[in-house]
């Protein structure tokens, strides 16, 4: 069910494409491929670089299954207002910020390719879709996988038709998974969300947050874990898309520093620290909800990389972002295995 090790790449949207999700592939783990800020047709495109390279493995397609927020004028001025002096300073207009924050729901169009290409697994971040949606992806087969970040979560997802159960510690790099409470204090670290999600479900359940070394995937795996899932640790990858200053960051003091942040989506996310945390949160109640806040996120961004400046960029990291390991995916494959052999 797990590929040839147990050993999942997550997705990580920002730092990765097709190839690398077919280089894990390849090494014998389920490659993942971020689809939640991909069109109809580039997510085809992707797809059919998987198929045409790794044949019968086993892949996994992420998509987000939240619902778009309603949003006031009130709400949106507040934001902006917070945003004007880094507009200002990098001659950008609030006027200009776009409506979309860039990430879509999984939709009808997505079914359409999923059903199109026969994808073996497709996993969700933020619940599940709308049932009829999900009932579609059941009727044609599809393994459906989904991250629970509490007990009630994991149980909720089970019930309503998730084959597998990504249990998300804190640790976790990249957005949080939370969708039936908002209360972050209620947040687990992953050795203590994991043995209670296990004996809360009898549907396979998944470990992710903090798994960089042999023996973080052992210790899961003795908690009860069916499998393990690895982002951060494939980060410095030599597949991976991750941009230069994002790798310097990785391999410096500063991979030793990351939070939790609402600034650049709107939801909670663990990054590496940098100035826009420092100085407008890292949690801000202006920020407007998932995902609209990526829209004014993302144009400052731009500019401040267009001026050479990493000061508002989202270096997504888990806690152990430090103990990533440079080199091709195979090679990171073979270390989390210890050494390639069956977990």
């Amino acid at each position: 069910m797990f590929g040839r090790y147990g050993l999942i790449q997550a997705p990580m949207a920002g730092v990765q494409d097709s190839a690398l999700a077919v280089a894990a592939c390849l090494a014998g783990a389920v490659g993942s491929l971020p689809a939640a800020m991909l069109d109809a047709e580039t997510l085809a495109a992707e797809l059919a670089r998987i198929q045409a390279a790794v044949g019968t493995a086993k892949y996994n397609v992420n998509f987000f299954a939240h619902r778009t927020p309603q949003i006031s004028a009130a709400q949106r001025d507040a934001w902006h207002q917070q945003l004007q002096p880094y507009f200002e300073a990098f001659g950008l207009r609030t006027e200009d910020i776009p409506a979309d924050g860039g990430r879509r729901p999984f939709d009808g169009a997505a079914l359409d390719v999923v059903r199109r290409f026969r994808v073996p697994v497709v996993s969700f971040h933020f619940g599940l879709p709308e049932p009829h949606l999900l009932a579609a992806l059941k009727a044609c087969g599809v393994e459906i996988w989904s991250s629970a970040t509490t007990v009630e979560e994991a149980v909720w997802l089970e019930k309503n038709g998730a084959d597998a159960v990504i249990a998300q510690g804190l640790e976790a790099g990249g957005h949080r998974g939370m969708f039936l409470s908002p209360d972050v204090t209620r947040q687990m670290g992953l050795f203590s969300l994991l043995p209670n999600i296990v004996r809360a479900v009898s549907c396979p359940v998944i470990a992710a947050g903090g798994i960089a070394t042999p023996e973080a995937v052992a210790a899961a795996k003795a908690l009860g874990a069916a499998a393990v899932q690895a982002g951060t640790a494939f980060l410095l990858a030599d597949e991976a898309k991750t941009s230069a200053a994002h790798r310097a960051a990785l391999q410096s003091a500063q991979a030793h520093d990351t939070v939790l942040t609402n600034l650049f989506s709107g939801g909670l996310a663990r990054g590496i620290r940098n100035r826009f945390m420092d100085e407008a949160g890292p949690v801000s109640p202006y920020a407007l909800p998932f995902p609209a806040a990526g829209a004014a996120a993302g144009m400052l961004k731009a500019a401040a990389e267009r001026a050479g400046s990493s000061a508002f960029s989202s270096f997504w990291a888990g806690q152990s972002a430090a103990l990533a390991r440079s080199g091709s995916t195979a090679e990171i494959v073979r270390y989390l295995t210890g050494g390639g052999s069956v977990i």
